[in-house]
């Protein structure tokens, strides 16, 4: 295999896209974790055999890729370089596809995307709706690259960024304020500027004659988040070479991978790549045919949510509970082993070689704002966002920074299913805050949604619909934060039972007037008195629906209602007698069969067997299912 030099790199890169050129199509299969999970593999192997059986085997090349984004209609495959787009594909349909598209020259209909409005046909991926808005950098390369093939990763542009940096010998200080002039936030929530956070640590280890450490958190923990897991699945080479950028400008030897155990796919698709990488030159003693040195350890993380805080991960690292200390103390300049350590997430990482190759200015021009008199001036770039909750659309999405929510639910999302009402919108994960209908339209970036009572965060956003009690939500994250919560510091071990404590009290009928200046307060105290960043933001859910929907908590404490129909102890089922049919469905569902009736008969609901489970009201085509 070739060693990868700073002279052969583009003659590299030029061969695997002639080979590519020489092909008559690609066929692009998104072999990400939901796809995989749908049955991707086996489409790809049986996709393989039918073009060996028409003897197409020259002529067409099956690519396994990574996440294609439009998760709610995978499997998919894209077909390059026209960009024919199948949806929801199964193994026994890689013959009928083969056949009809390539040999009849007849597009296979019964897989095509239909715009879920007009009903109308949409072959290409371009012109679907869902990807229309998006604008890619560290999803530059999804659907499109086998994660598995780093010549493919190098004909698409992969260490671009960093031949630039070793060949023309940057200084790191030179390198560091390309990134500033960026604008390039930390994508892991903090919105840190990420050239000031490595001149600190370049300080930081000149000052005390130390060699840093460059580290990746790839500790990906917020409910219905998984942007982290697919970049590393799709393009790990874009996040190896982001981290040997940052080893150069902070003069690492040394670096760190820490994913989360539970993401095996991620994994996997990392070890190979960090093989290939040393193989061909790219890390160990040479990196490039140069006398940098530099190389890449993956951290298996065991699923604490905490070990996503900075300190807490070096920790964890280190063999030590997974606990973080006191801010004063930054991991800059004492970080993993004590020493000066940069510490960036993976969307972060992975967008780093695209703004050394395309320059910094190009980066800055993306976004709000303006960072010509301060890294802290705006919001530059895109952001990756998992779409997901009451939404059509759910899936993977990179959008410039300054889009509105607005654009995001309705645009790239489709809206809300079943003609629902939209009702909430929550971004940043279970410590983001719940915002209203009202809150559409604010441009998404750092600043806009911290000023609502919301964050960024990782990139978490979850769409909720008018049947989502908005106490219960807040009484979900609560718990979830209280599970997750190390308890080393008191504010966020004991505010967060009281606050578990109080939203189950009031979502069970048993709230009382006082509790809501008492959330509030508690809300405060975690804010100002937690150790970390997890205790800090804790209250955002609760704060932000005591703000927005207070009236559904009043109606929990004052009236006994869950005015969205979820709170068990506050709801019955009935069945109307006007409008039910006696079709029998919701008999046949019900988990505990309190349900009677006979055919084409009034059905009735055995209350005192009820258990609220709503599996009748899902059922009932008719809405005779009533809530109250």
């Amino acid at each position: 295999m070739p060693k990868v030099t700073l002279e052969n790199l583009e003659k590299l890169a030029a061969d695997a896209e002639a080979a590519r050129a020489g092909m008559r199509a690609d066929l692009c299969v998104c072999v990400g974790t939901g796809c995989v999970s749908a049955g991707s593999v086996a489409l790809v192997d049986e996709l393989k055999r039918a073009v060996k059986d028409q003897g197409l085997d020259g002529e067409l090349k099956v690519t396994p890729t990574g996440c294609n984004g439009f998760c709610a209609h995978g499997p998919i495959a894209v077909i390059q370089p026209e960009g024919a787009f199948y949806e929801r594909l199964k193994a026994k349909d890689a013959p009928t596809l083969i056949q009809k598209h390539f040999v009849d020259s007849t597009p296979l209909e019964d897989h095509m995307y239909r715009d879920p409005e007009t009903r109308e046909l949409v072959p290409l991926e371009k012109d679907i709706r869902f990807f229309a808005k998006q604008q890619t950098i560290a999803l530059r390369n999804r659907g499109i690259v086998d994660p598995e093939d780093i010549a493919d990763a190098i004909g698409r542009g992969a260490y671009r960024g960093l031949r630039k940096v070793l060949a023309e010998d940057m200084a790191p200080e030179a390198l560091i304020q390309m990134l500033i002039r960026s604008g390039l936030r930390g994508r892991g929530g903090g919105g840190f500027p990420t050239g000031v956070k490595w001149q600190s640590c370049c300080a930081a280890a000149v000052e005390r004659s130390e060699t840093p450490y460059v580290v990746c958190n790839g500790d990906e923990g917020d409910p219905g988040a998984f942007m982290d897991r697919s970049i590393v699945e799709a393009d790990p080479h874009a996040v190896i070479e982001g981290m040997i950028i940052g080893a150069v400008a902070v003069g690492a030897s040394e670096g760190f991978v820490y994913l989360r155990k539970e993401y095996p796919l991620a994994l996997e698709r990392l070890y190979k790549a960090l093989d290939q990488a040393r193989a061909w030159g790219l890390l160990g003693d040479s990196v490039m045919g140069t006398d940098f040195a530099f190389d890449i350890i993956v951290h298996q993380g065991a699923g604490a949510f905490v070990c996503g805080e900075s300190t807490a991960l070096m920790a964890s690292m280190e063999g030590r509970a997974g606990e973080p200390r006191a801010k004063y103390v930054h991991s800059v300049e004492y970080g993993y082993r004590n020493r000066p350590t940069v510490l960036n997430n993976v969307e972060t990482w992975a967008v780093v070689g695209q703004i050394l190759d395309r320059g910094p200015e190009w980066f800055a021009s993306i976004g709000t704002g303006d960072v010509s008199e301060s890294p802290w001036g705006g919001s530059s770039g895109t952001k990756v966002f998992s779409l997901v909750g009451n939404v059509n659309n759910t899936g993977l999405v990179e959008v410039p920074m300054g889009i509105t929510l607005r654009e995001i639910v309705y645009d790239i999302g489709g809206g809300v299913p079943d003609g629902r009402a939209f009702k909430a919108v929550q971004t940043g994960g279970p410590s983001g805050g719940c915002l209203p209908e009202g809150s559409l339209d604010l441009p998404v970036d750092f600043d806009t949604l911290q000023k609502a009572g919301s964050m960024m965060g990782s990139g978490g956003l979850i769409v909720m619909d008018d049947r989502t009690c908005m106490v219960d939500v807040a009484r979900y994250f609560i718990e979830f934060l209280l599970d997750e919560s190390c308890g080393k510091c008191t504010p966020c071990r004991e505010g967060l039972t009281c606050l578990n404590e109080i939203l189950t009290r009031i979502t069970e009928g048993k709230g009382r007037d006082e509790d809501l200046g008492l959330l509030e307060d508690l809300g405060a105290v975690l804010k100002d008195g937690a150790l970390c960043g997890l205790g800090q933001t804790a209250g955002n859910p609760v704060l932000s629906t005591l703000h927005h929907f207070r009236s559904e908590y009043e109606a929990h404490i004052r009236d006994g209602k869950c005015p969205a129909g979820t709170c068990k102890a506050l709801i019955k089922y009935t069945i109307d007698p006007e409008t039910c049919t006696g079709c029998t469905l919701c008999a046949r569902v019900c988990p505990t069969e309190c349900i009677s009736g006979e055919k084409k008969q009034l059905h009735t609901i055995a209350q005192d067997e009820c258990i609220q489970c709503g599996t009748c009201l899902d059922a009932c085509k008719d809405d005779a299912v009533l809530v109250e």
